[in-house]
């Protein structure tokens, strides 16, 4: 049995760029930064990061570009796929993508002029606003068939 599923959240390192292949399928590209946080044997604590280059096709890519920019949080549910091809020179080139299957958008952030021209709110209010809660209908055991 294989497996190849990536899950990532981060932020974007530049803006999508956005592509029409030959087919007239959409497609998008952006880097993304993640990072982990840990603490080294002399208690020192300590940031690692690496990039990501992600790939997007079809709608995900419309939907990226239309929404995500520089600095935005973002999870992807995807697969690794490396590429290789010949540049220009002749050289042997290779490079290793995040093929995305899924994206969830991070919470919208406002820009200063907005913060500024919206009445004061409470924290939990704009919480709120921020992370939409998406509830479950109660399920009735007697209604599964089977």
């Amino acid at each position: 049995m294989n497996l190849n599923k990536v899950f990532l959240i981060g932020r974007l390192t530049r803006d999508p760029e956005i592509k029409n292949l030959p087919s007239g399928q959409k497609v998008s590209t952006f880097g993304l930064a993640t990072s982990r946080f840990f603490i080294t044997k002399s208690g020192e604590k300590r940031q690692e990061t690496e990039f990501h280059n992600i790939v997007l096709f079809g709608k995900l890519a419309e939907i990226s570009s239309q929404y995500l920019k520089k600095g935005s949080l973002a999870f992807i549910e995807g697969r690794i796929k490396t590429r290789s091809w010949e540049d220009e020179k002749g050289n042997k080139r290779s490079r290793t993508e995040v093929i995305a299957e899924r994206l969830q958008l991070g919470p919208r952030t406002l820009s200063k002029e907005k913060r500024e021209e919206e009445p004061s709110r409470t924290r939990e209010e704009k919480k709120e606003e921020e992370i939409p809660v998406i509830e479950e209908e109660e399920i009735n055991l007697d209604d599964i068939p089977f």
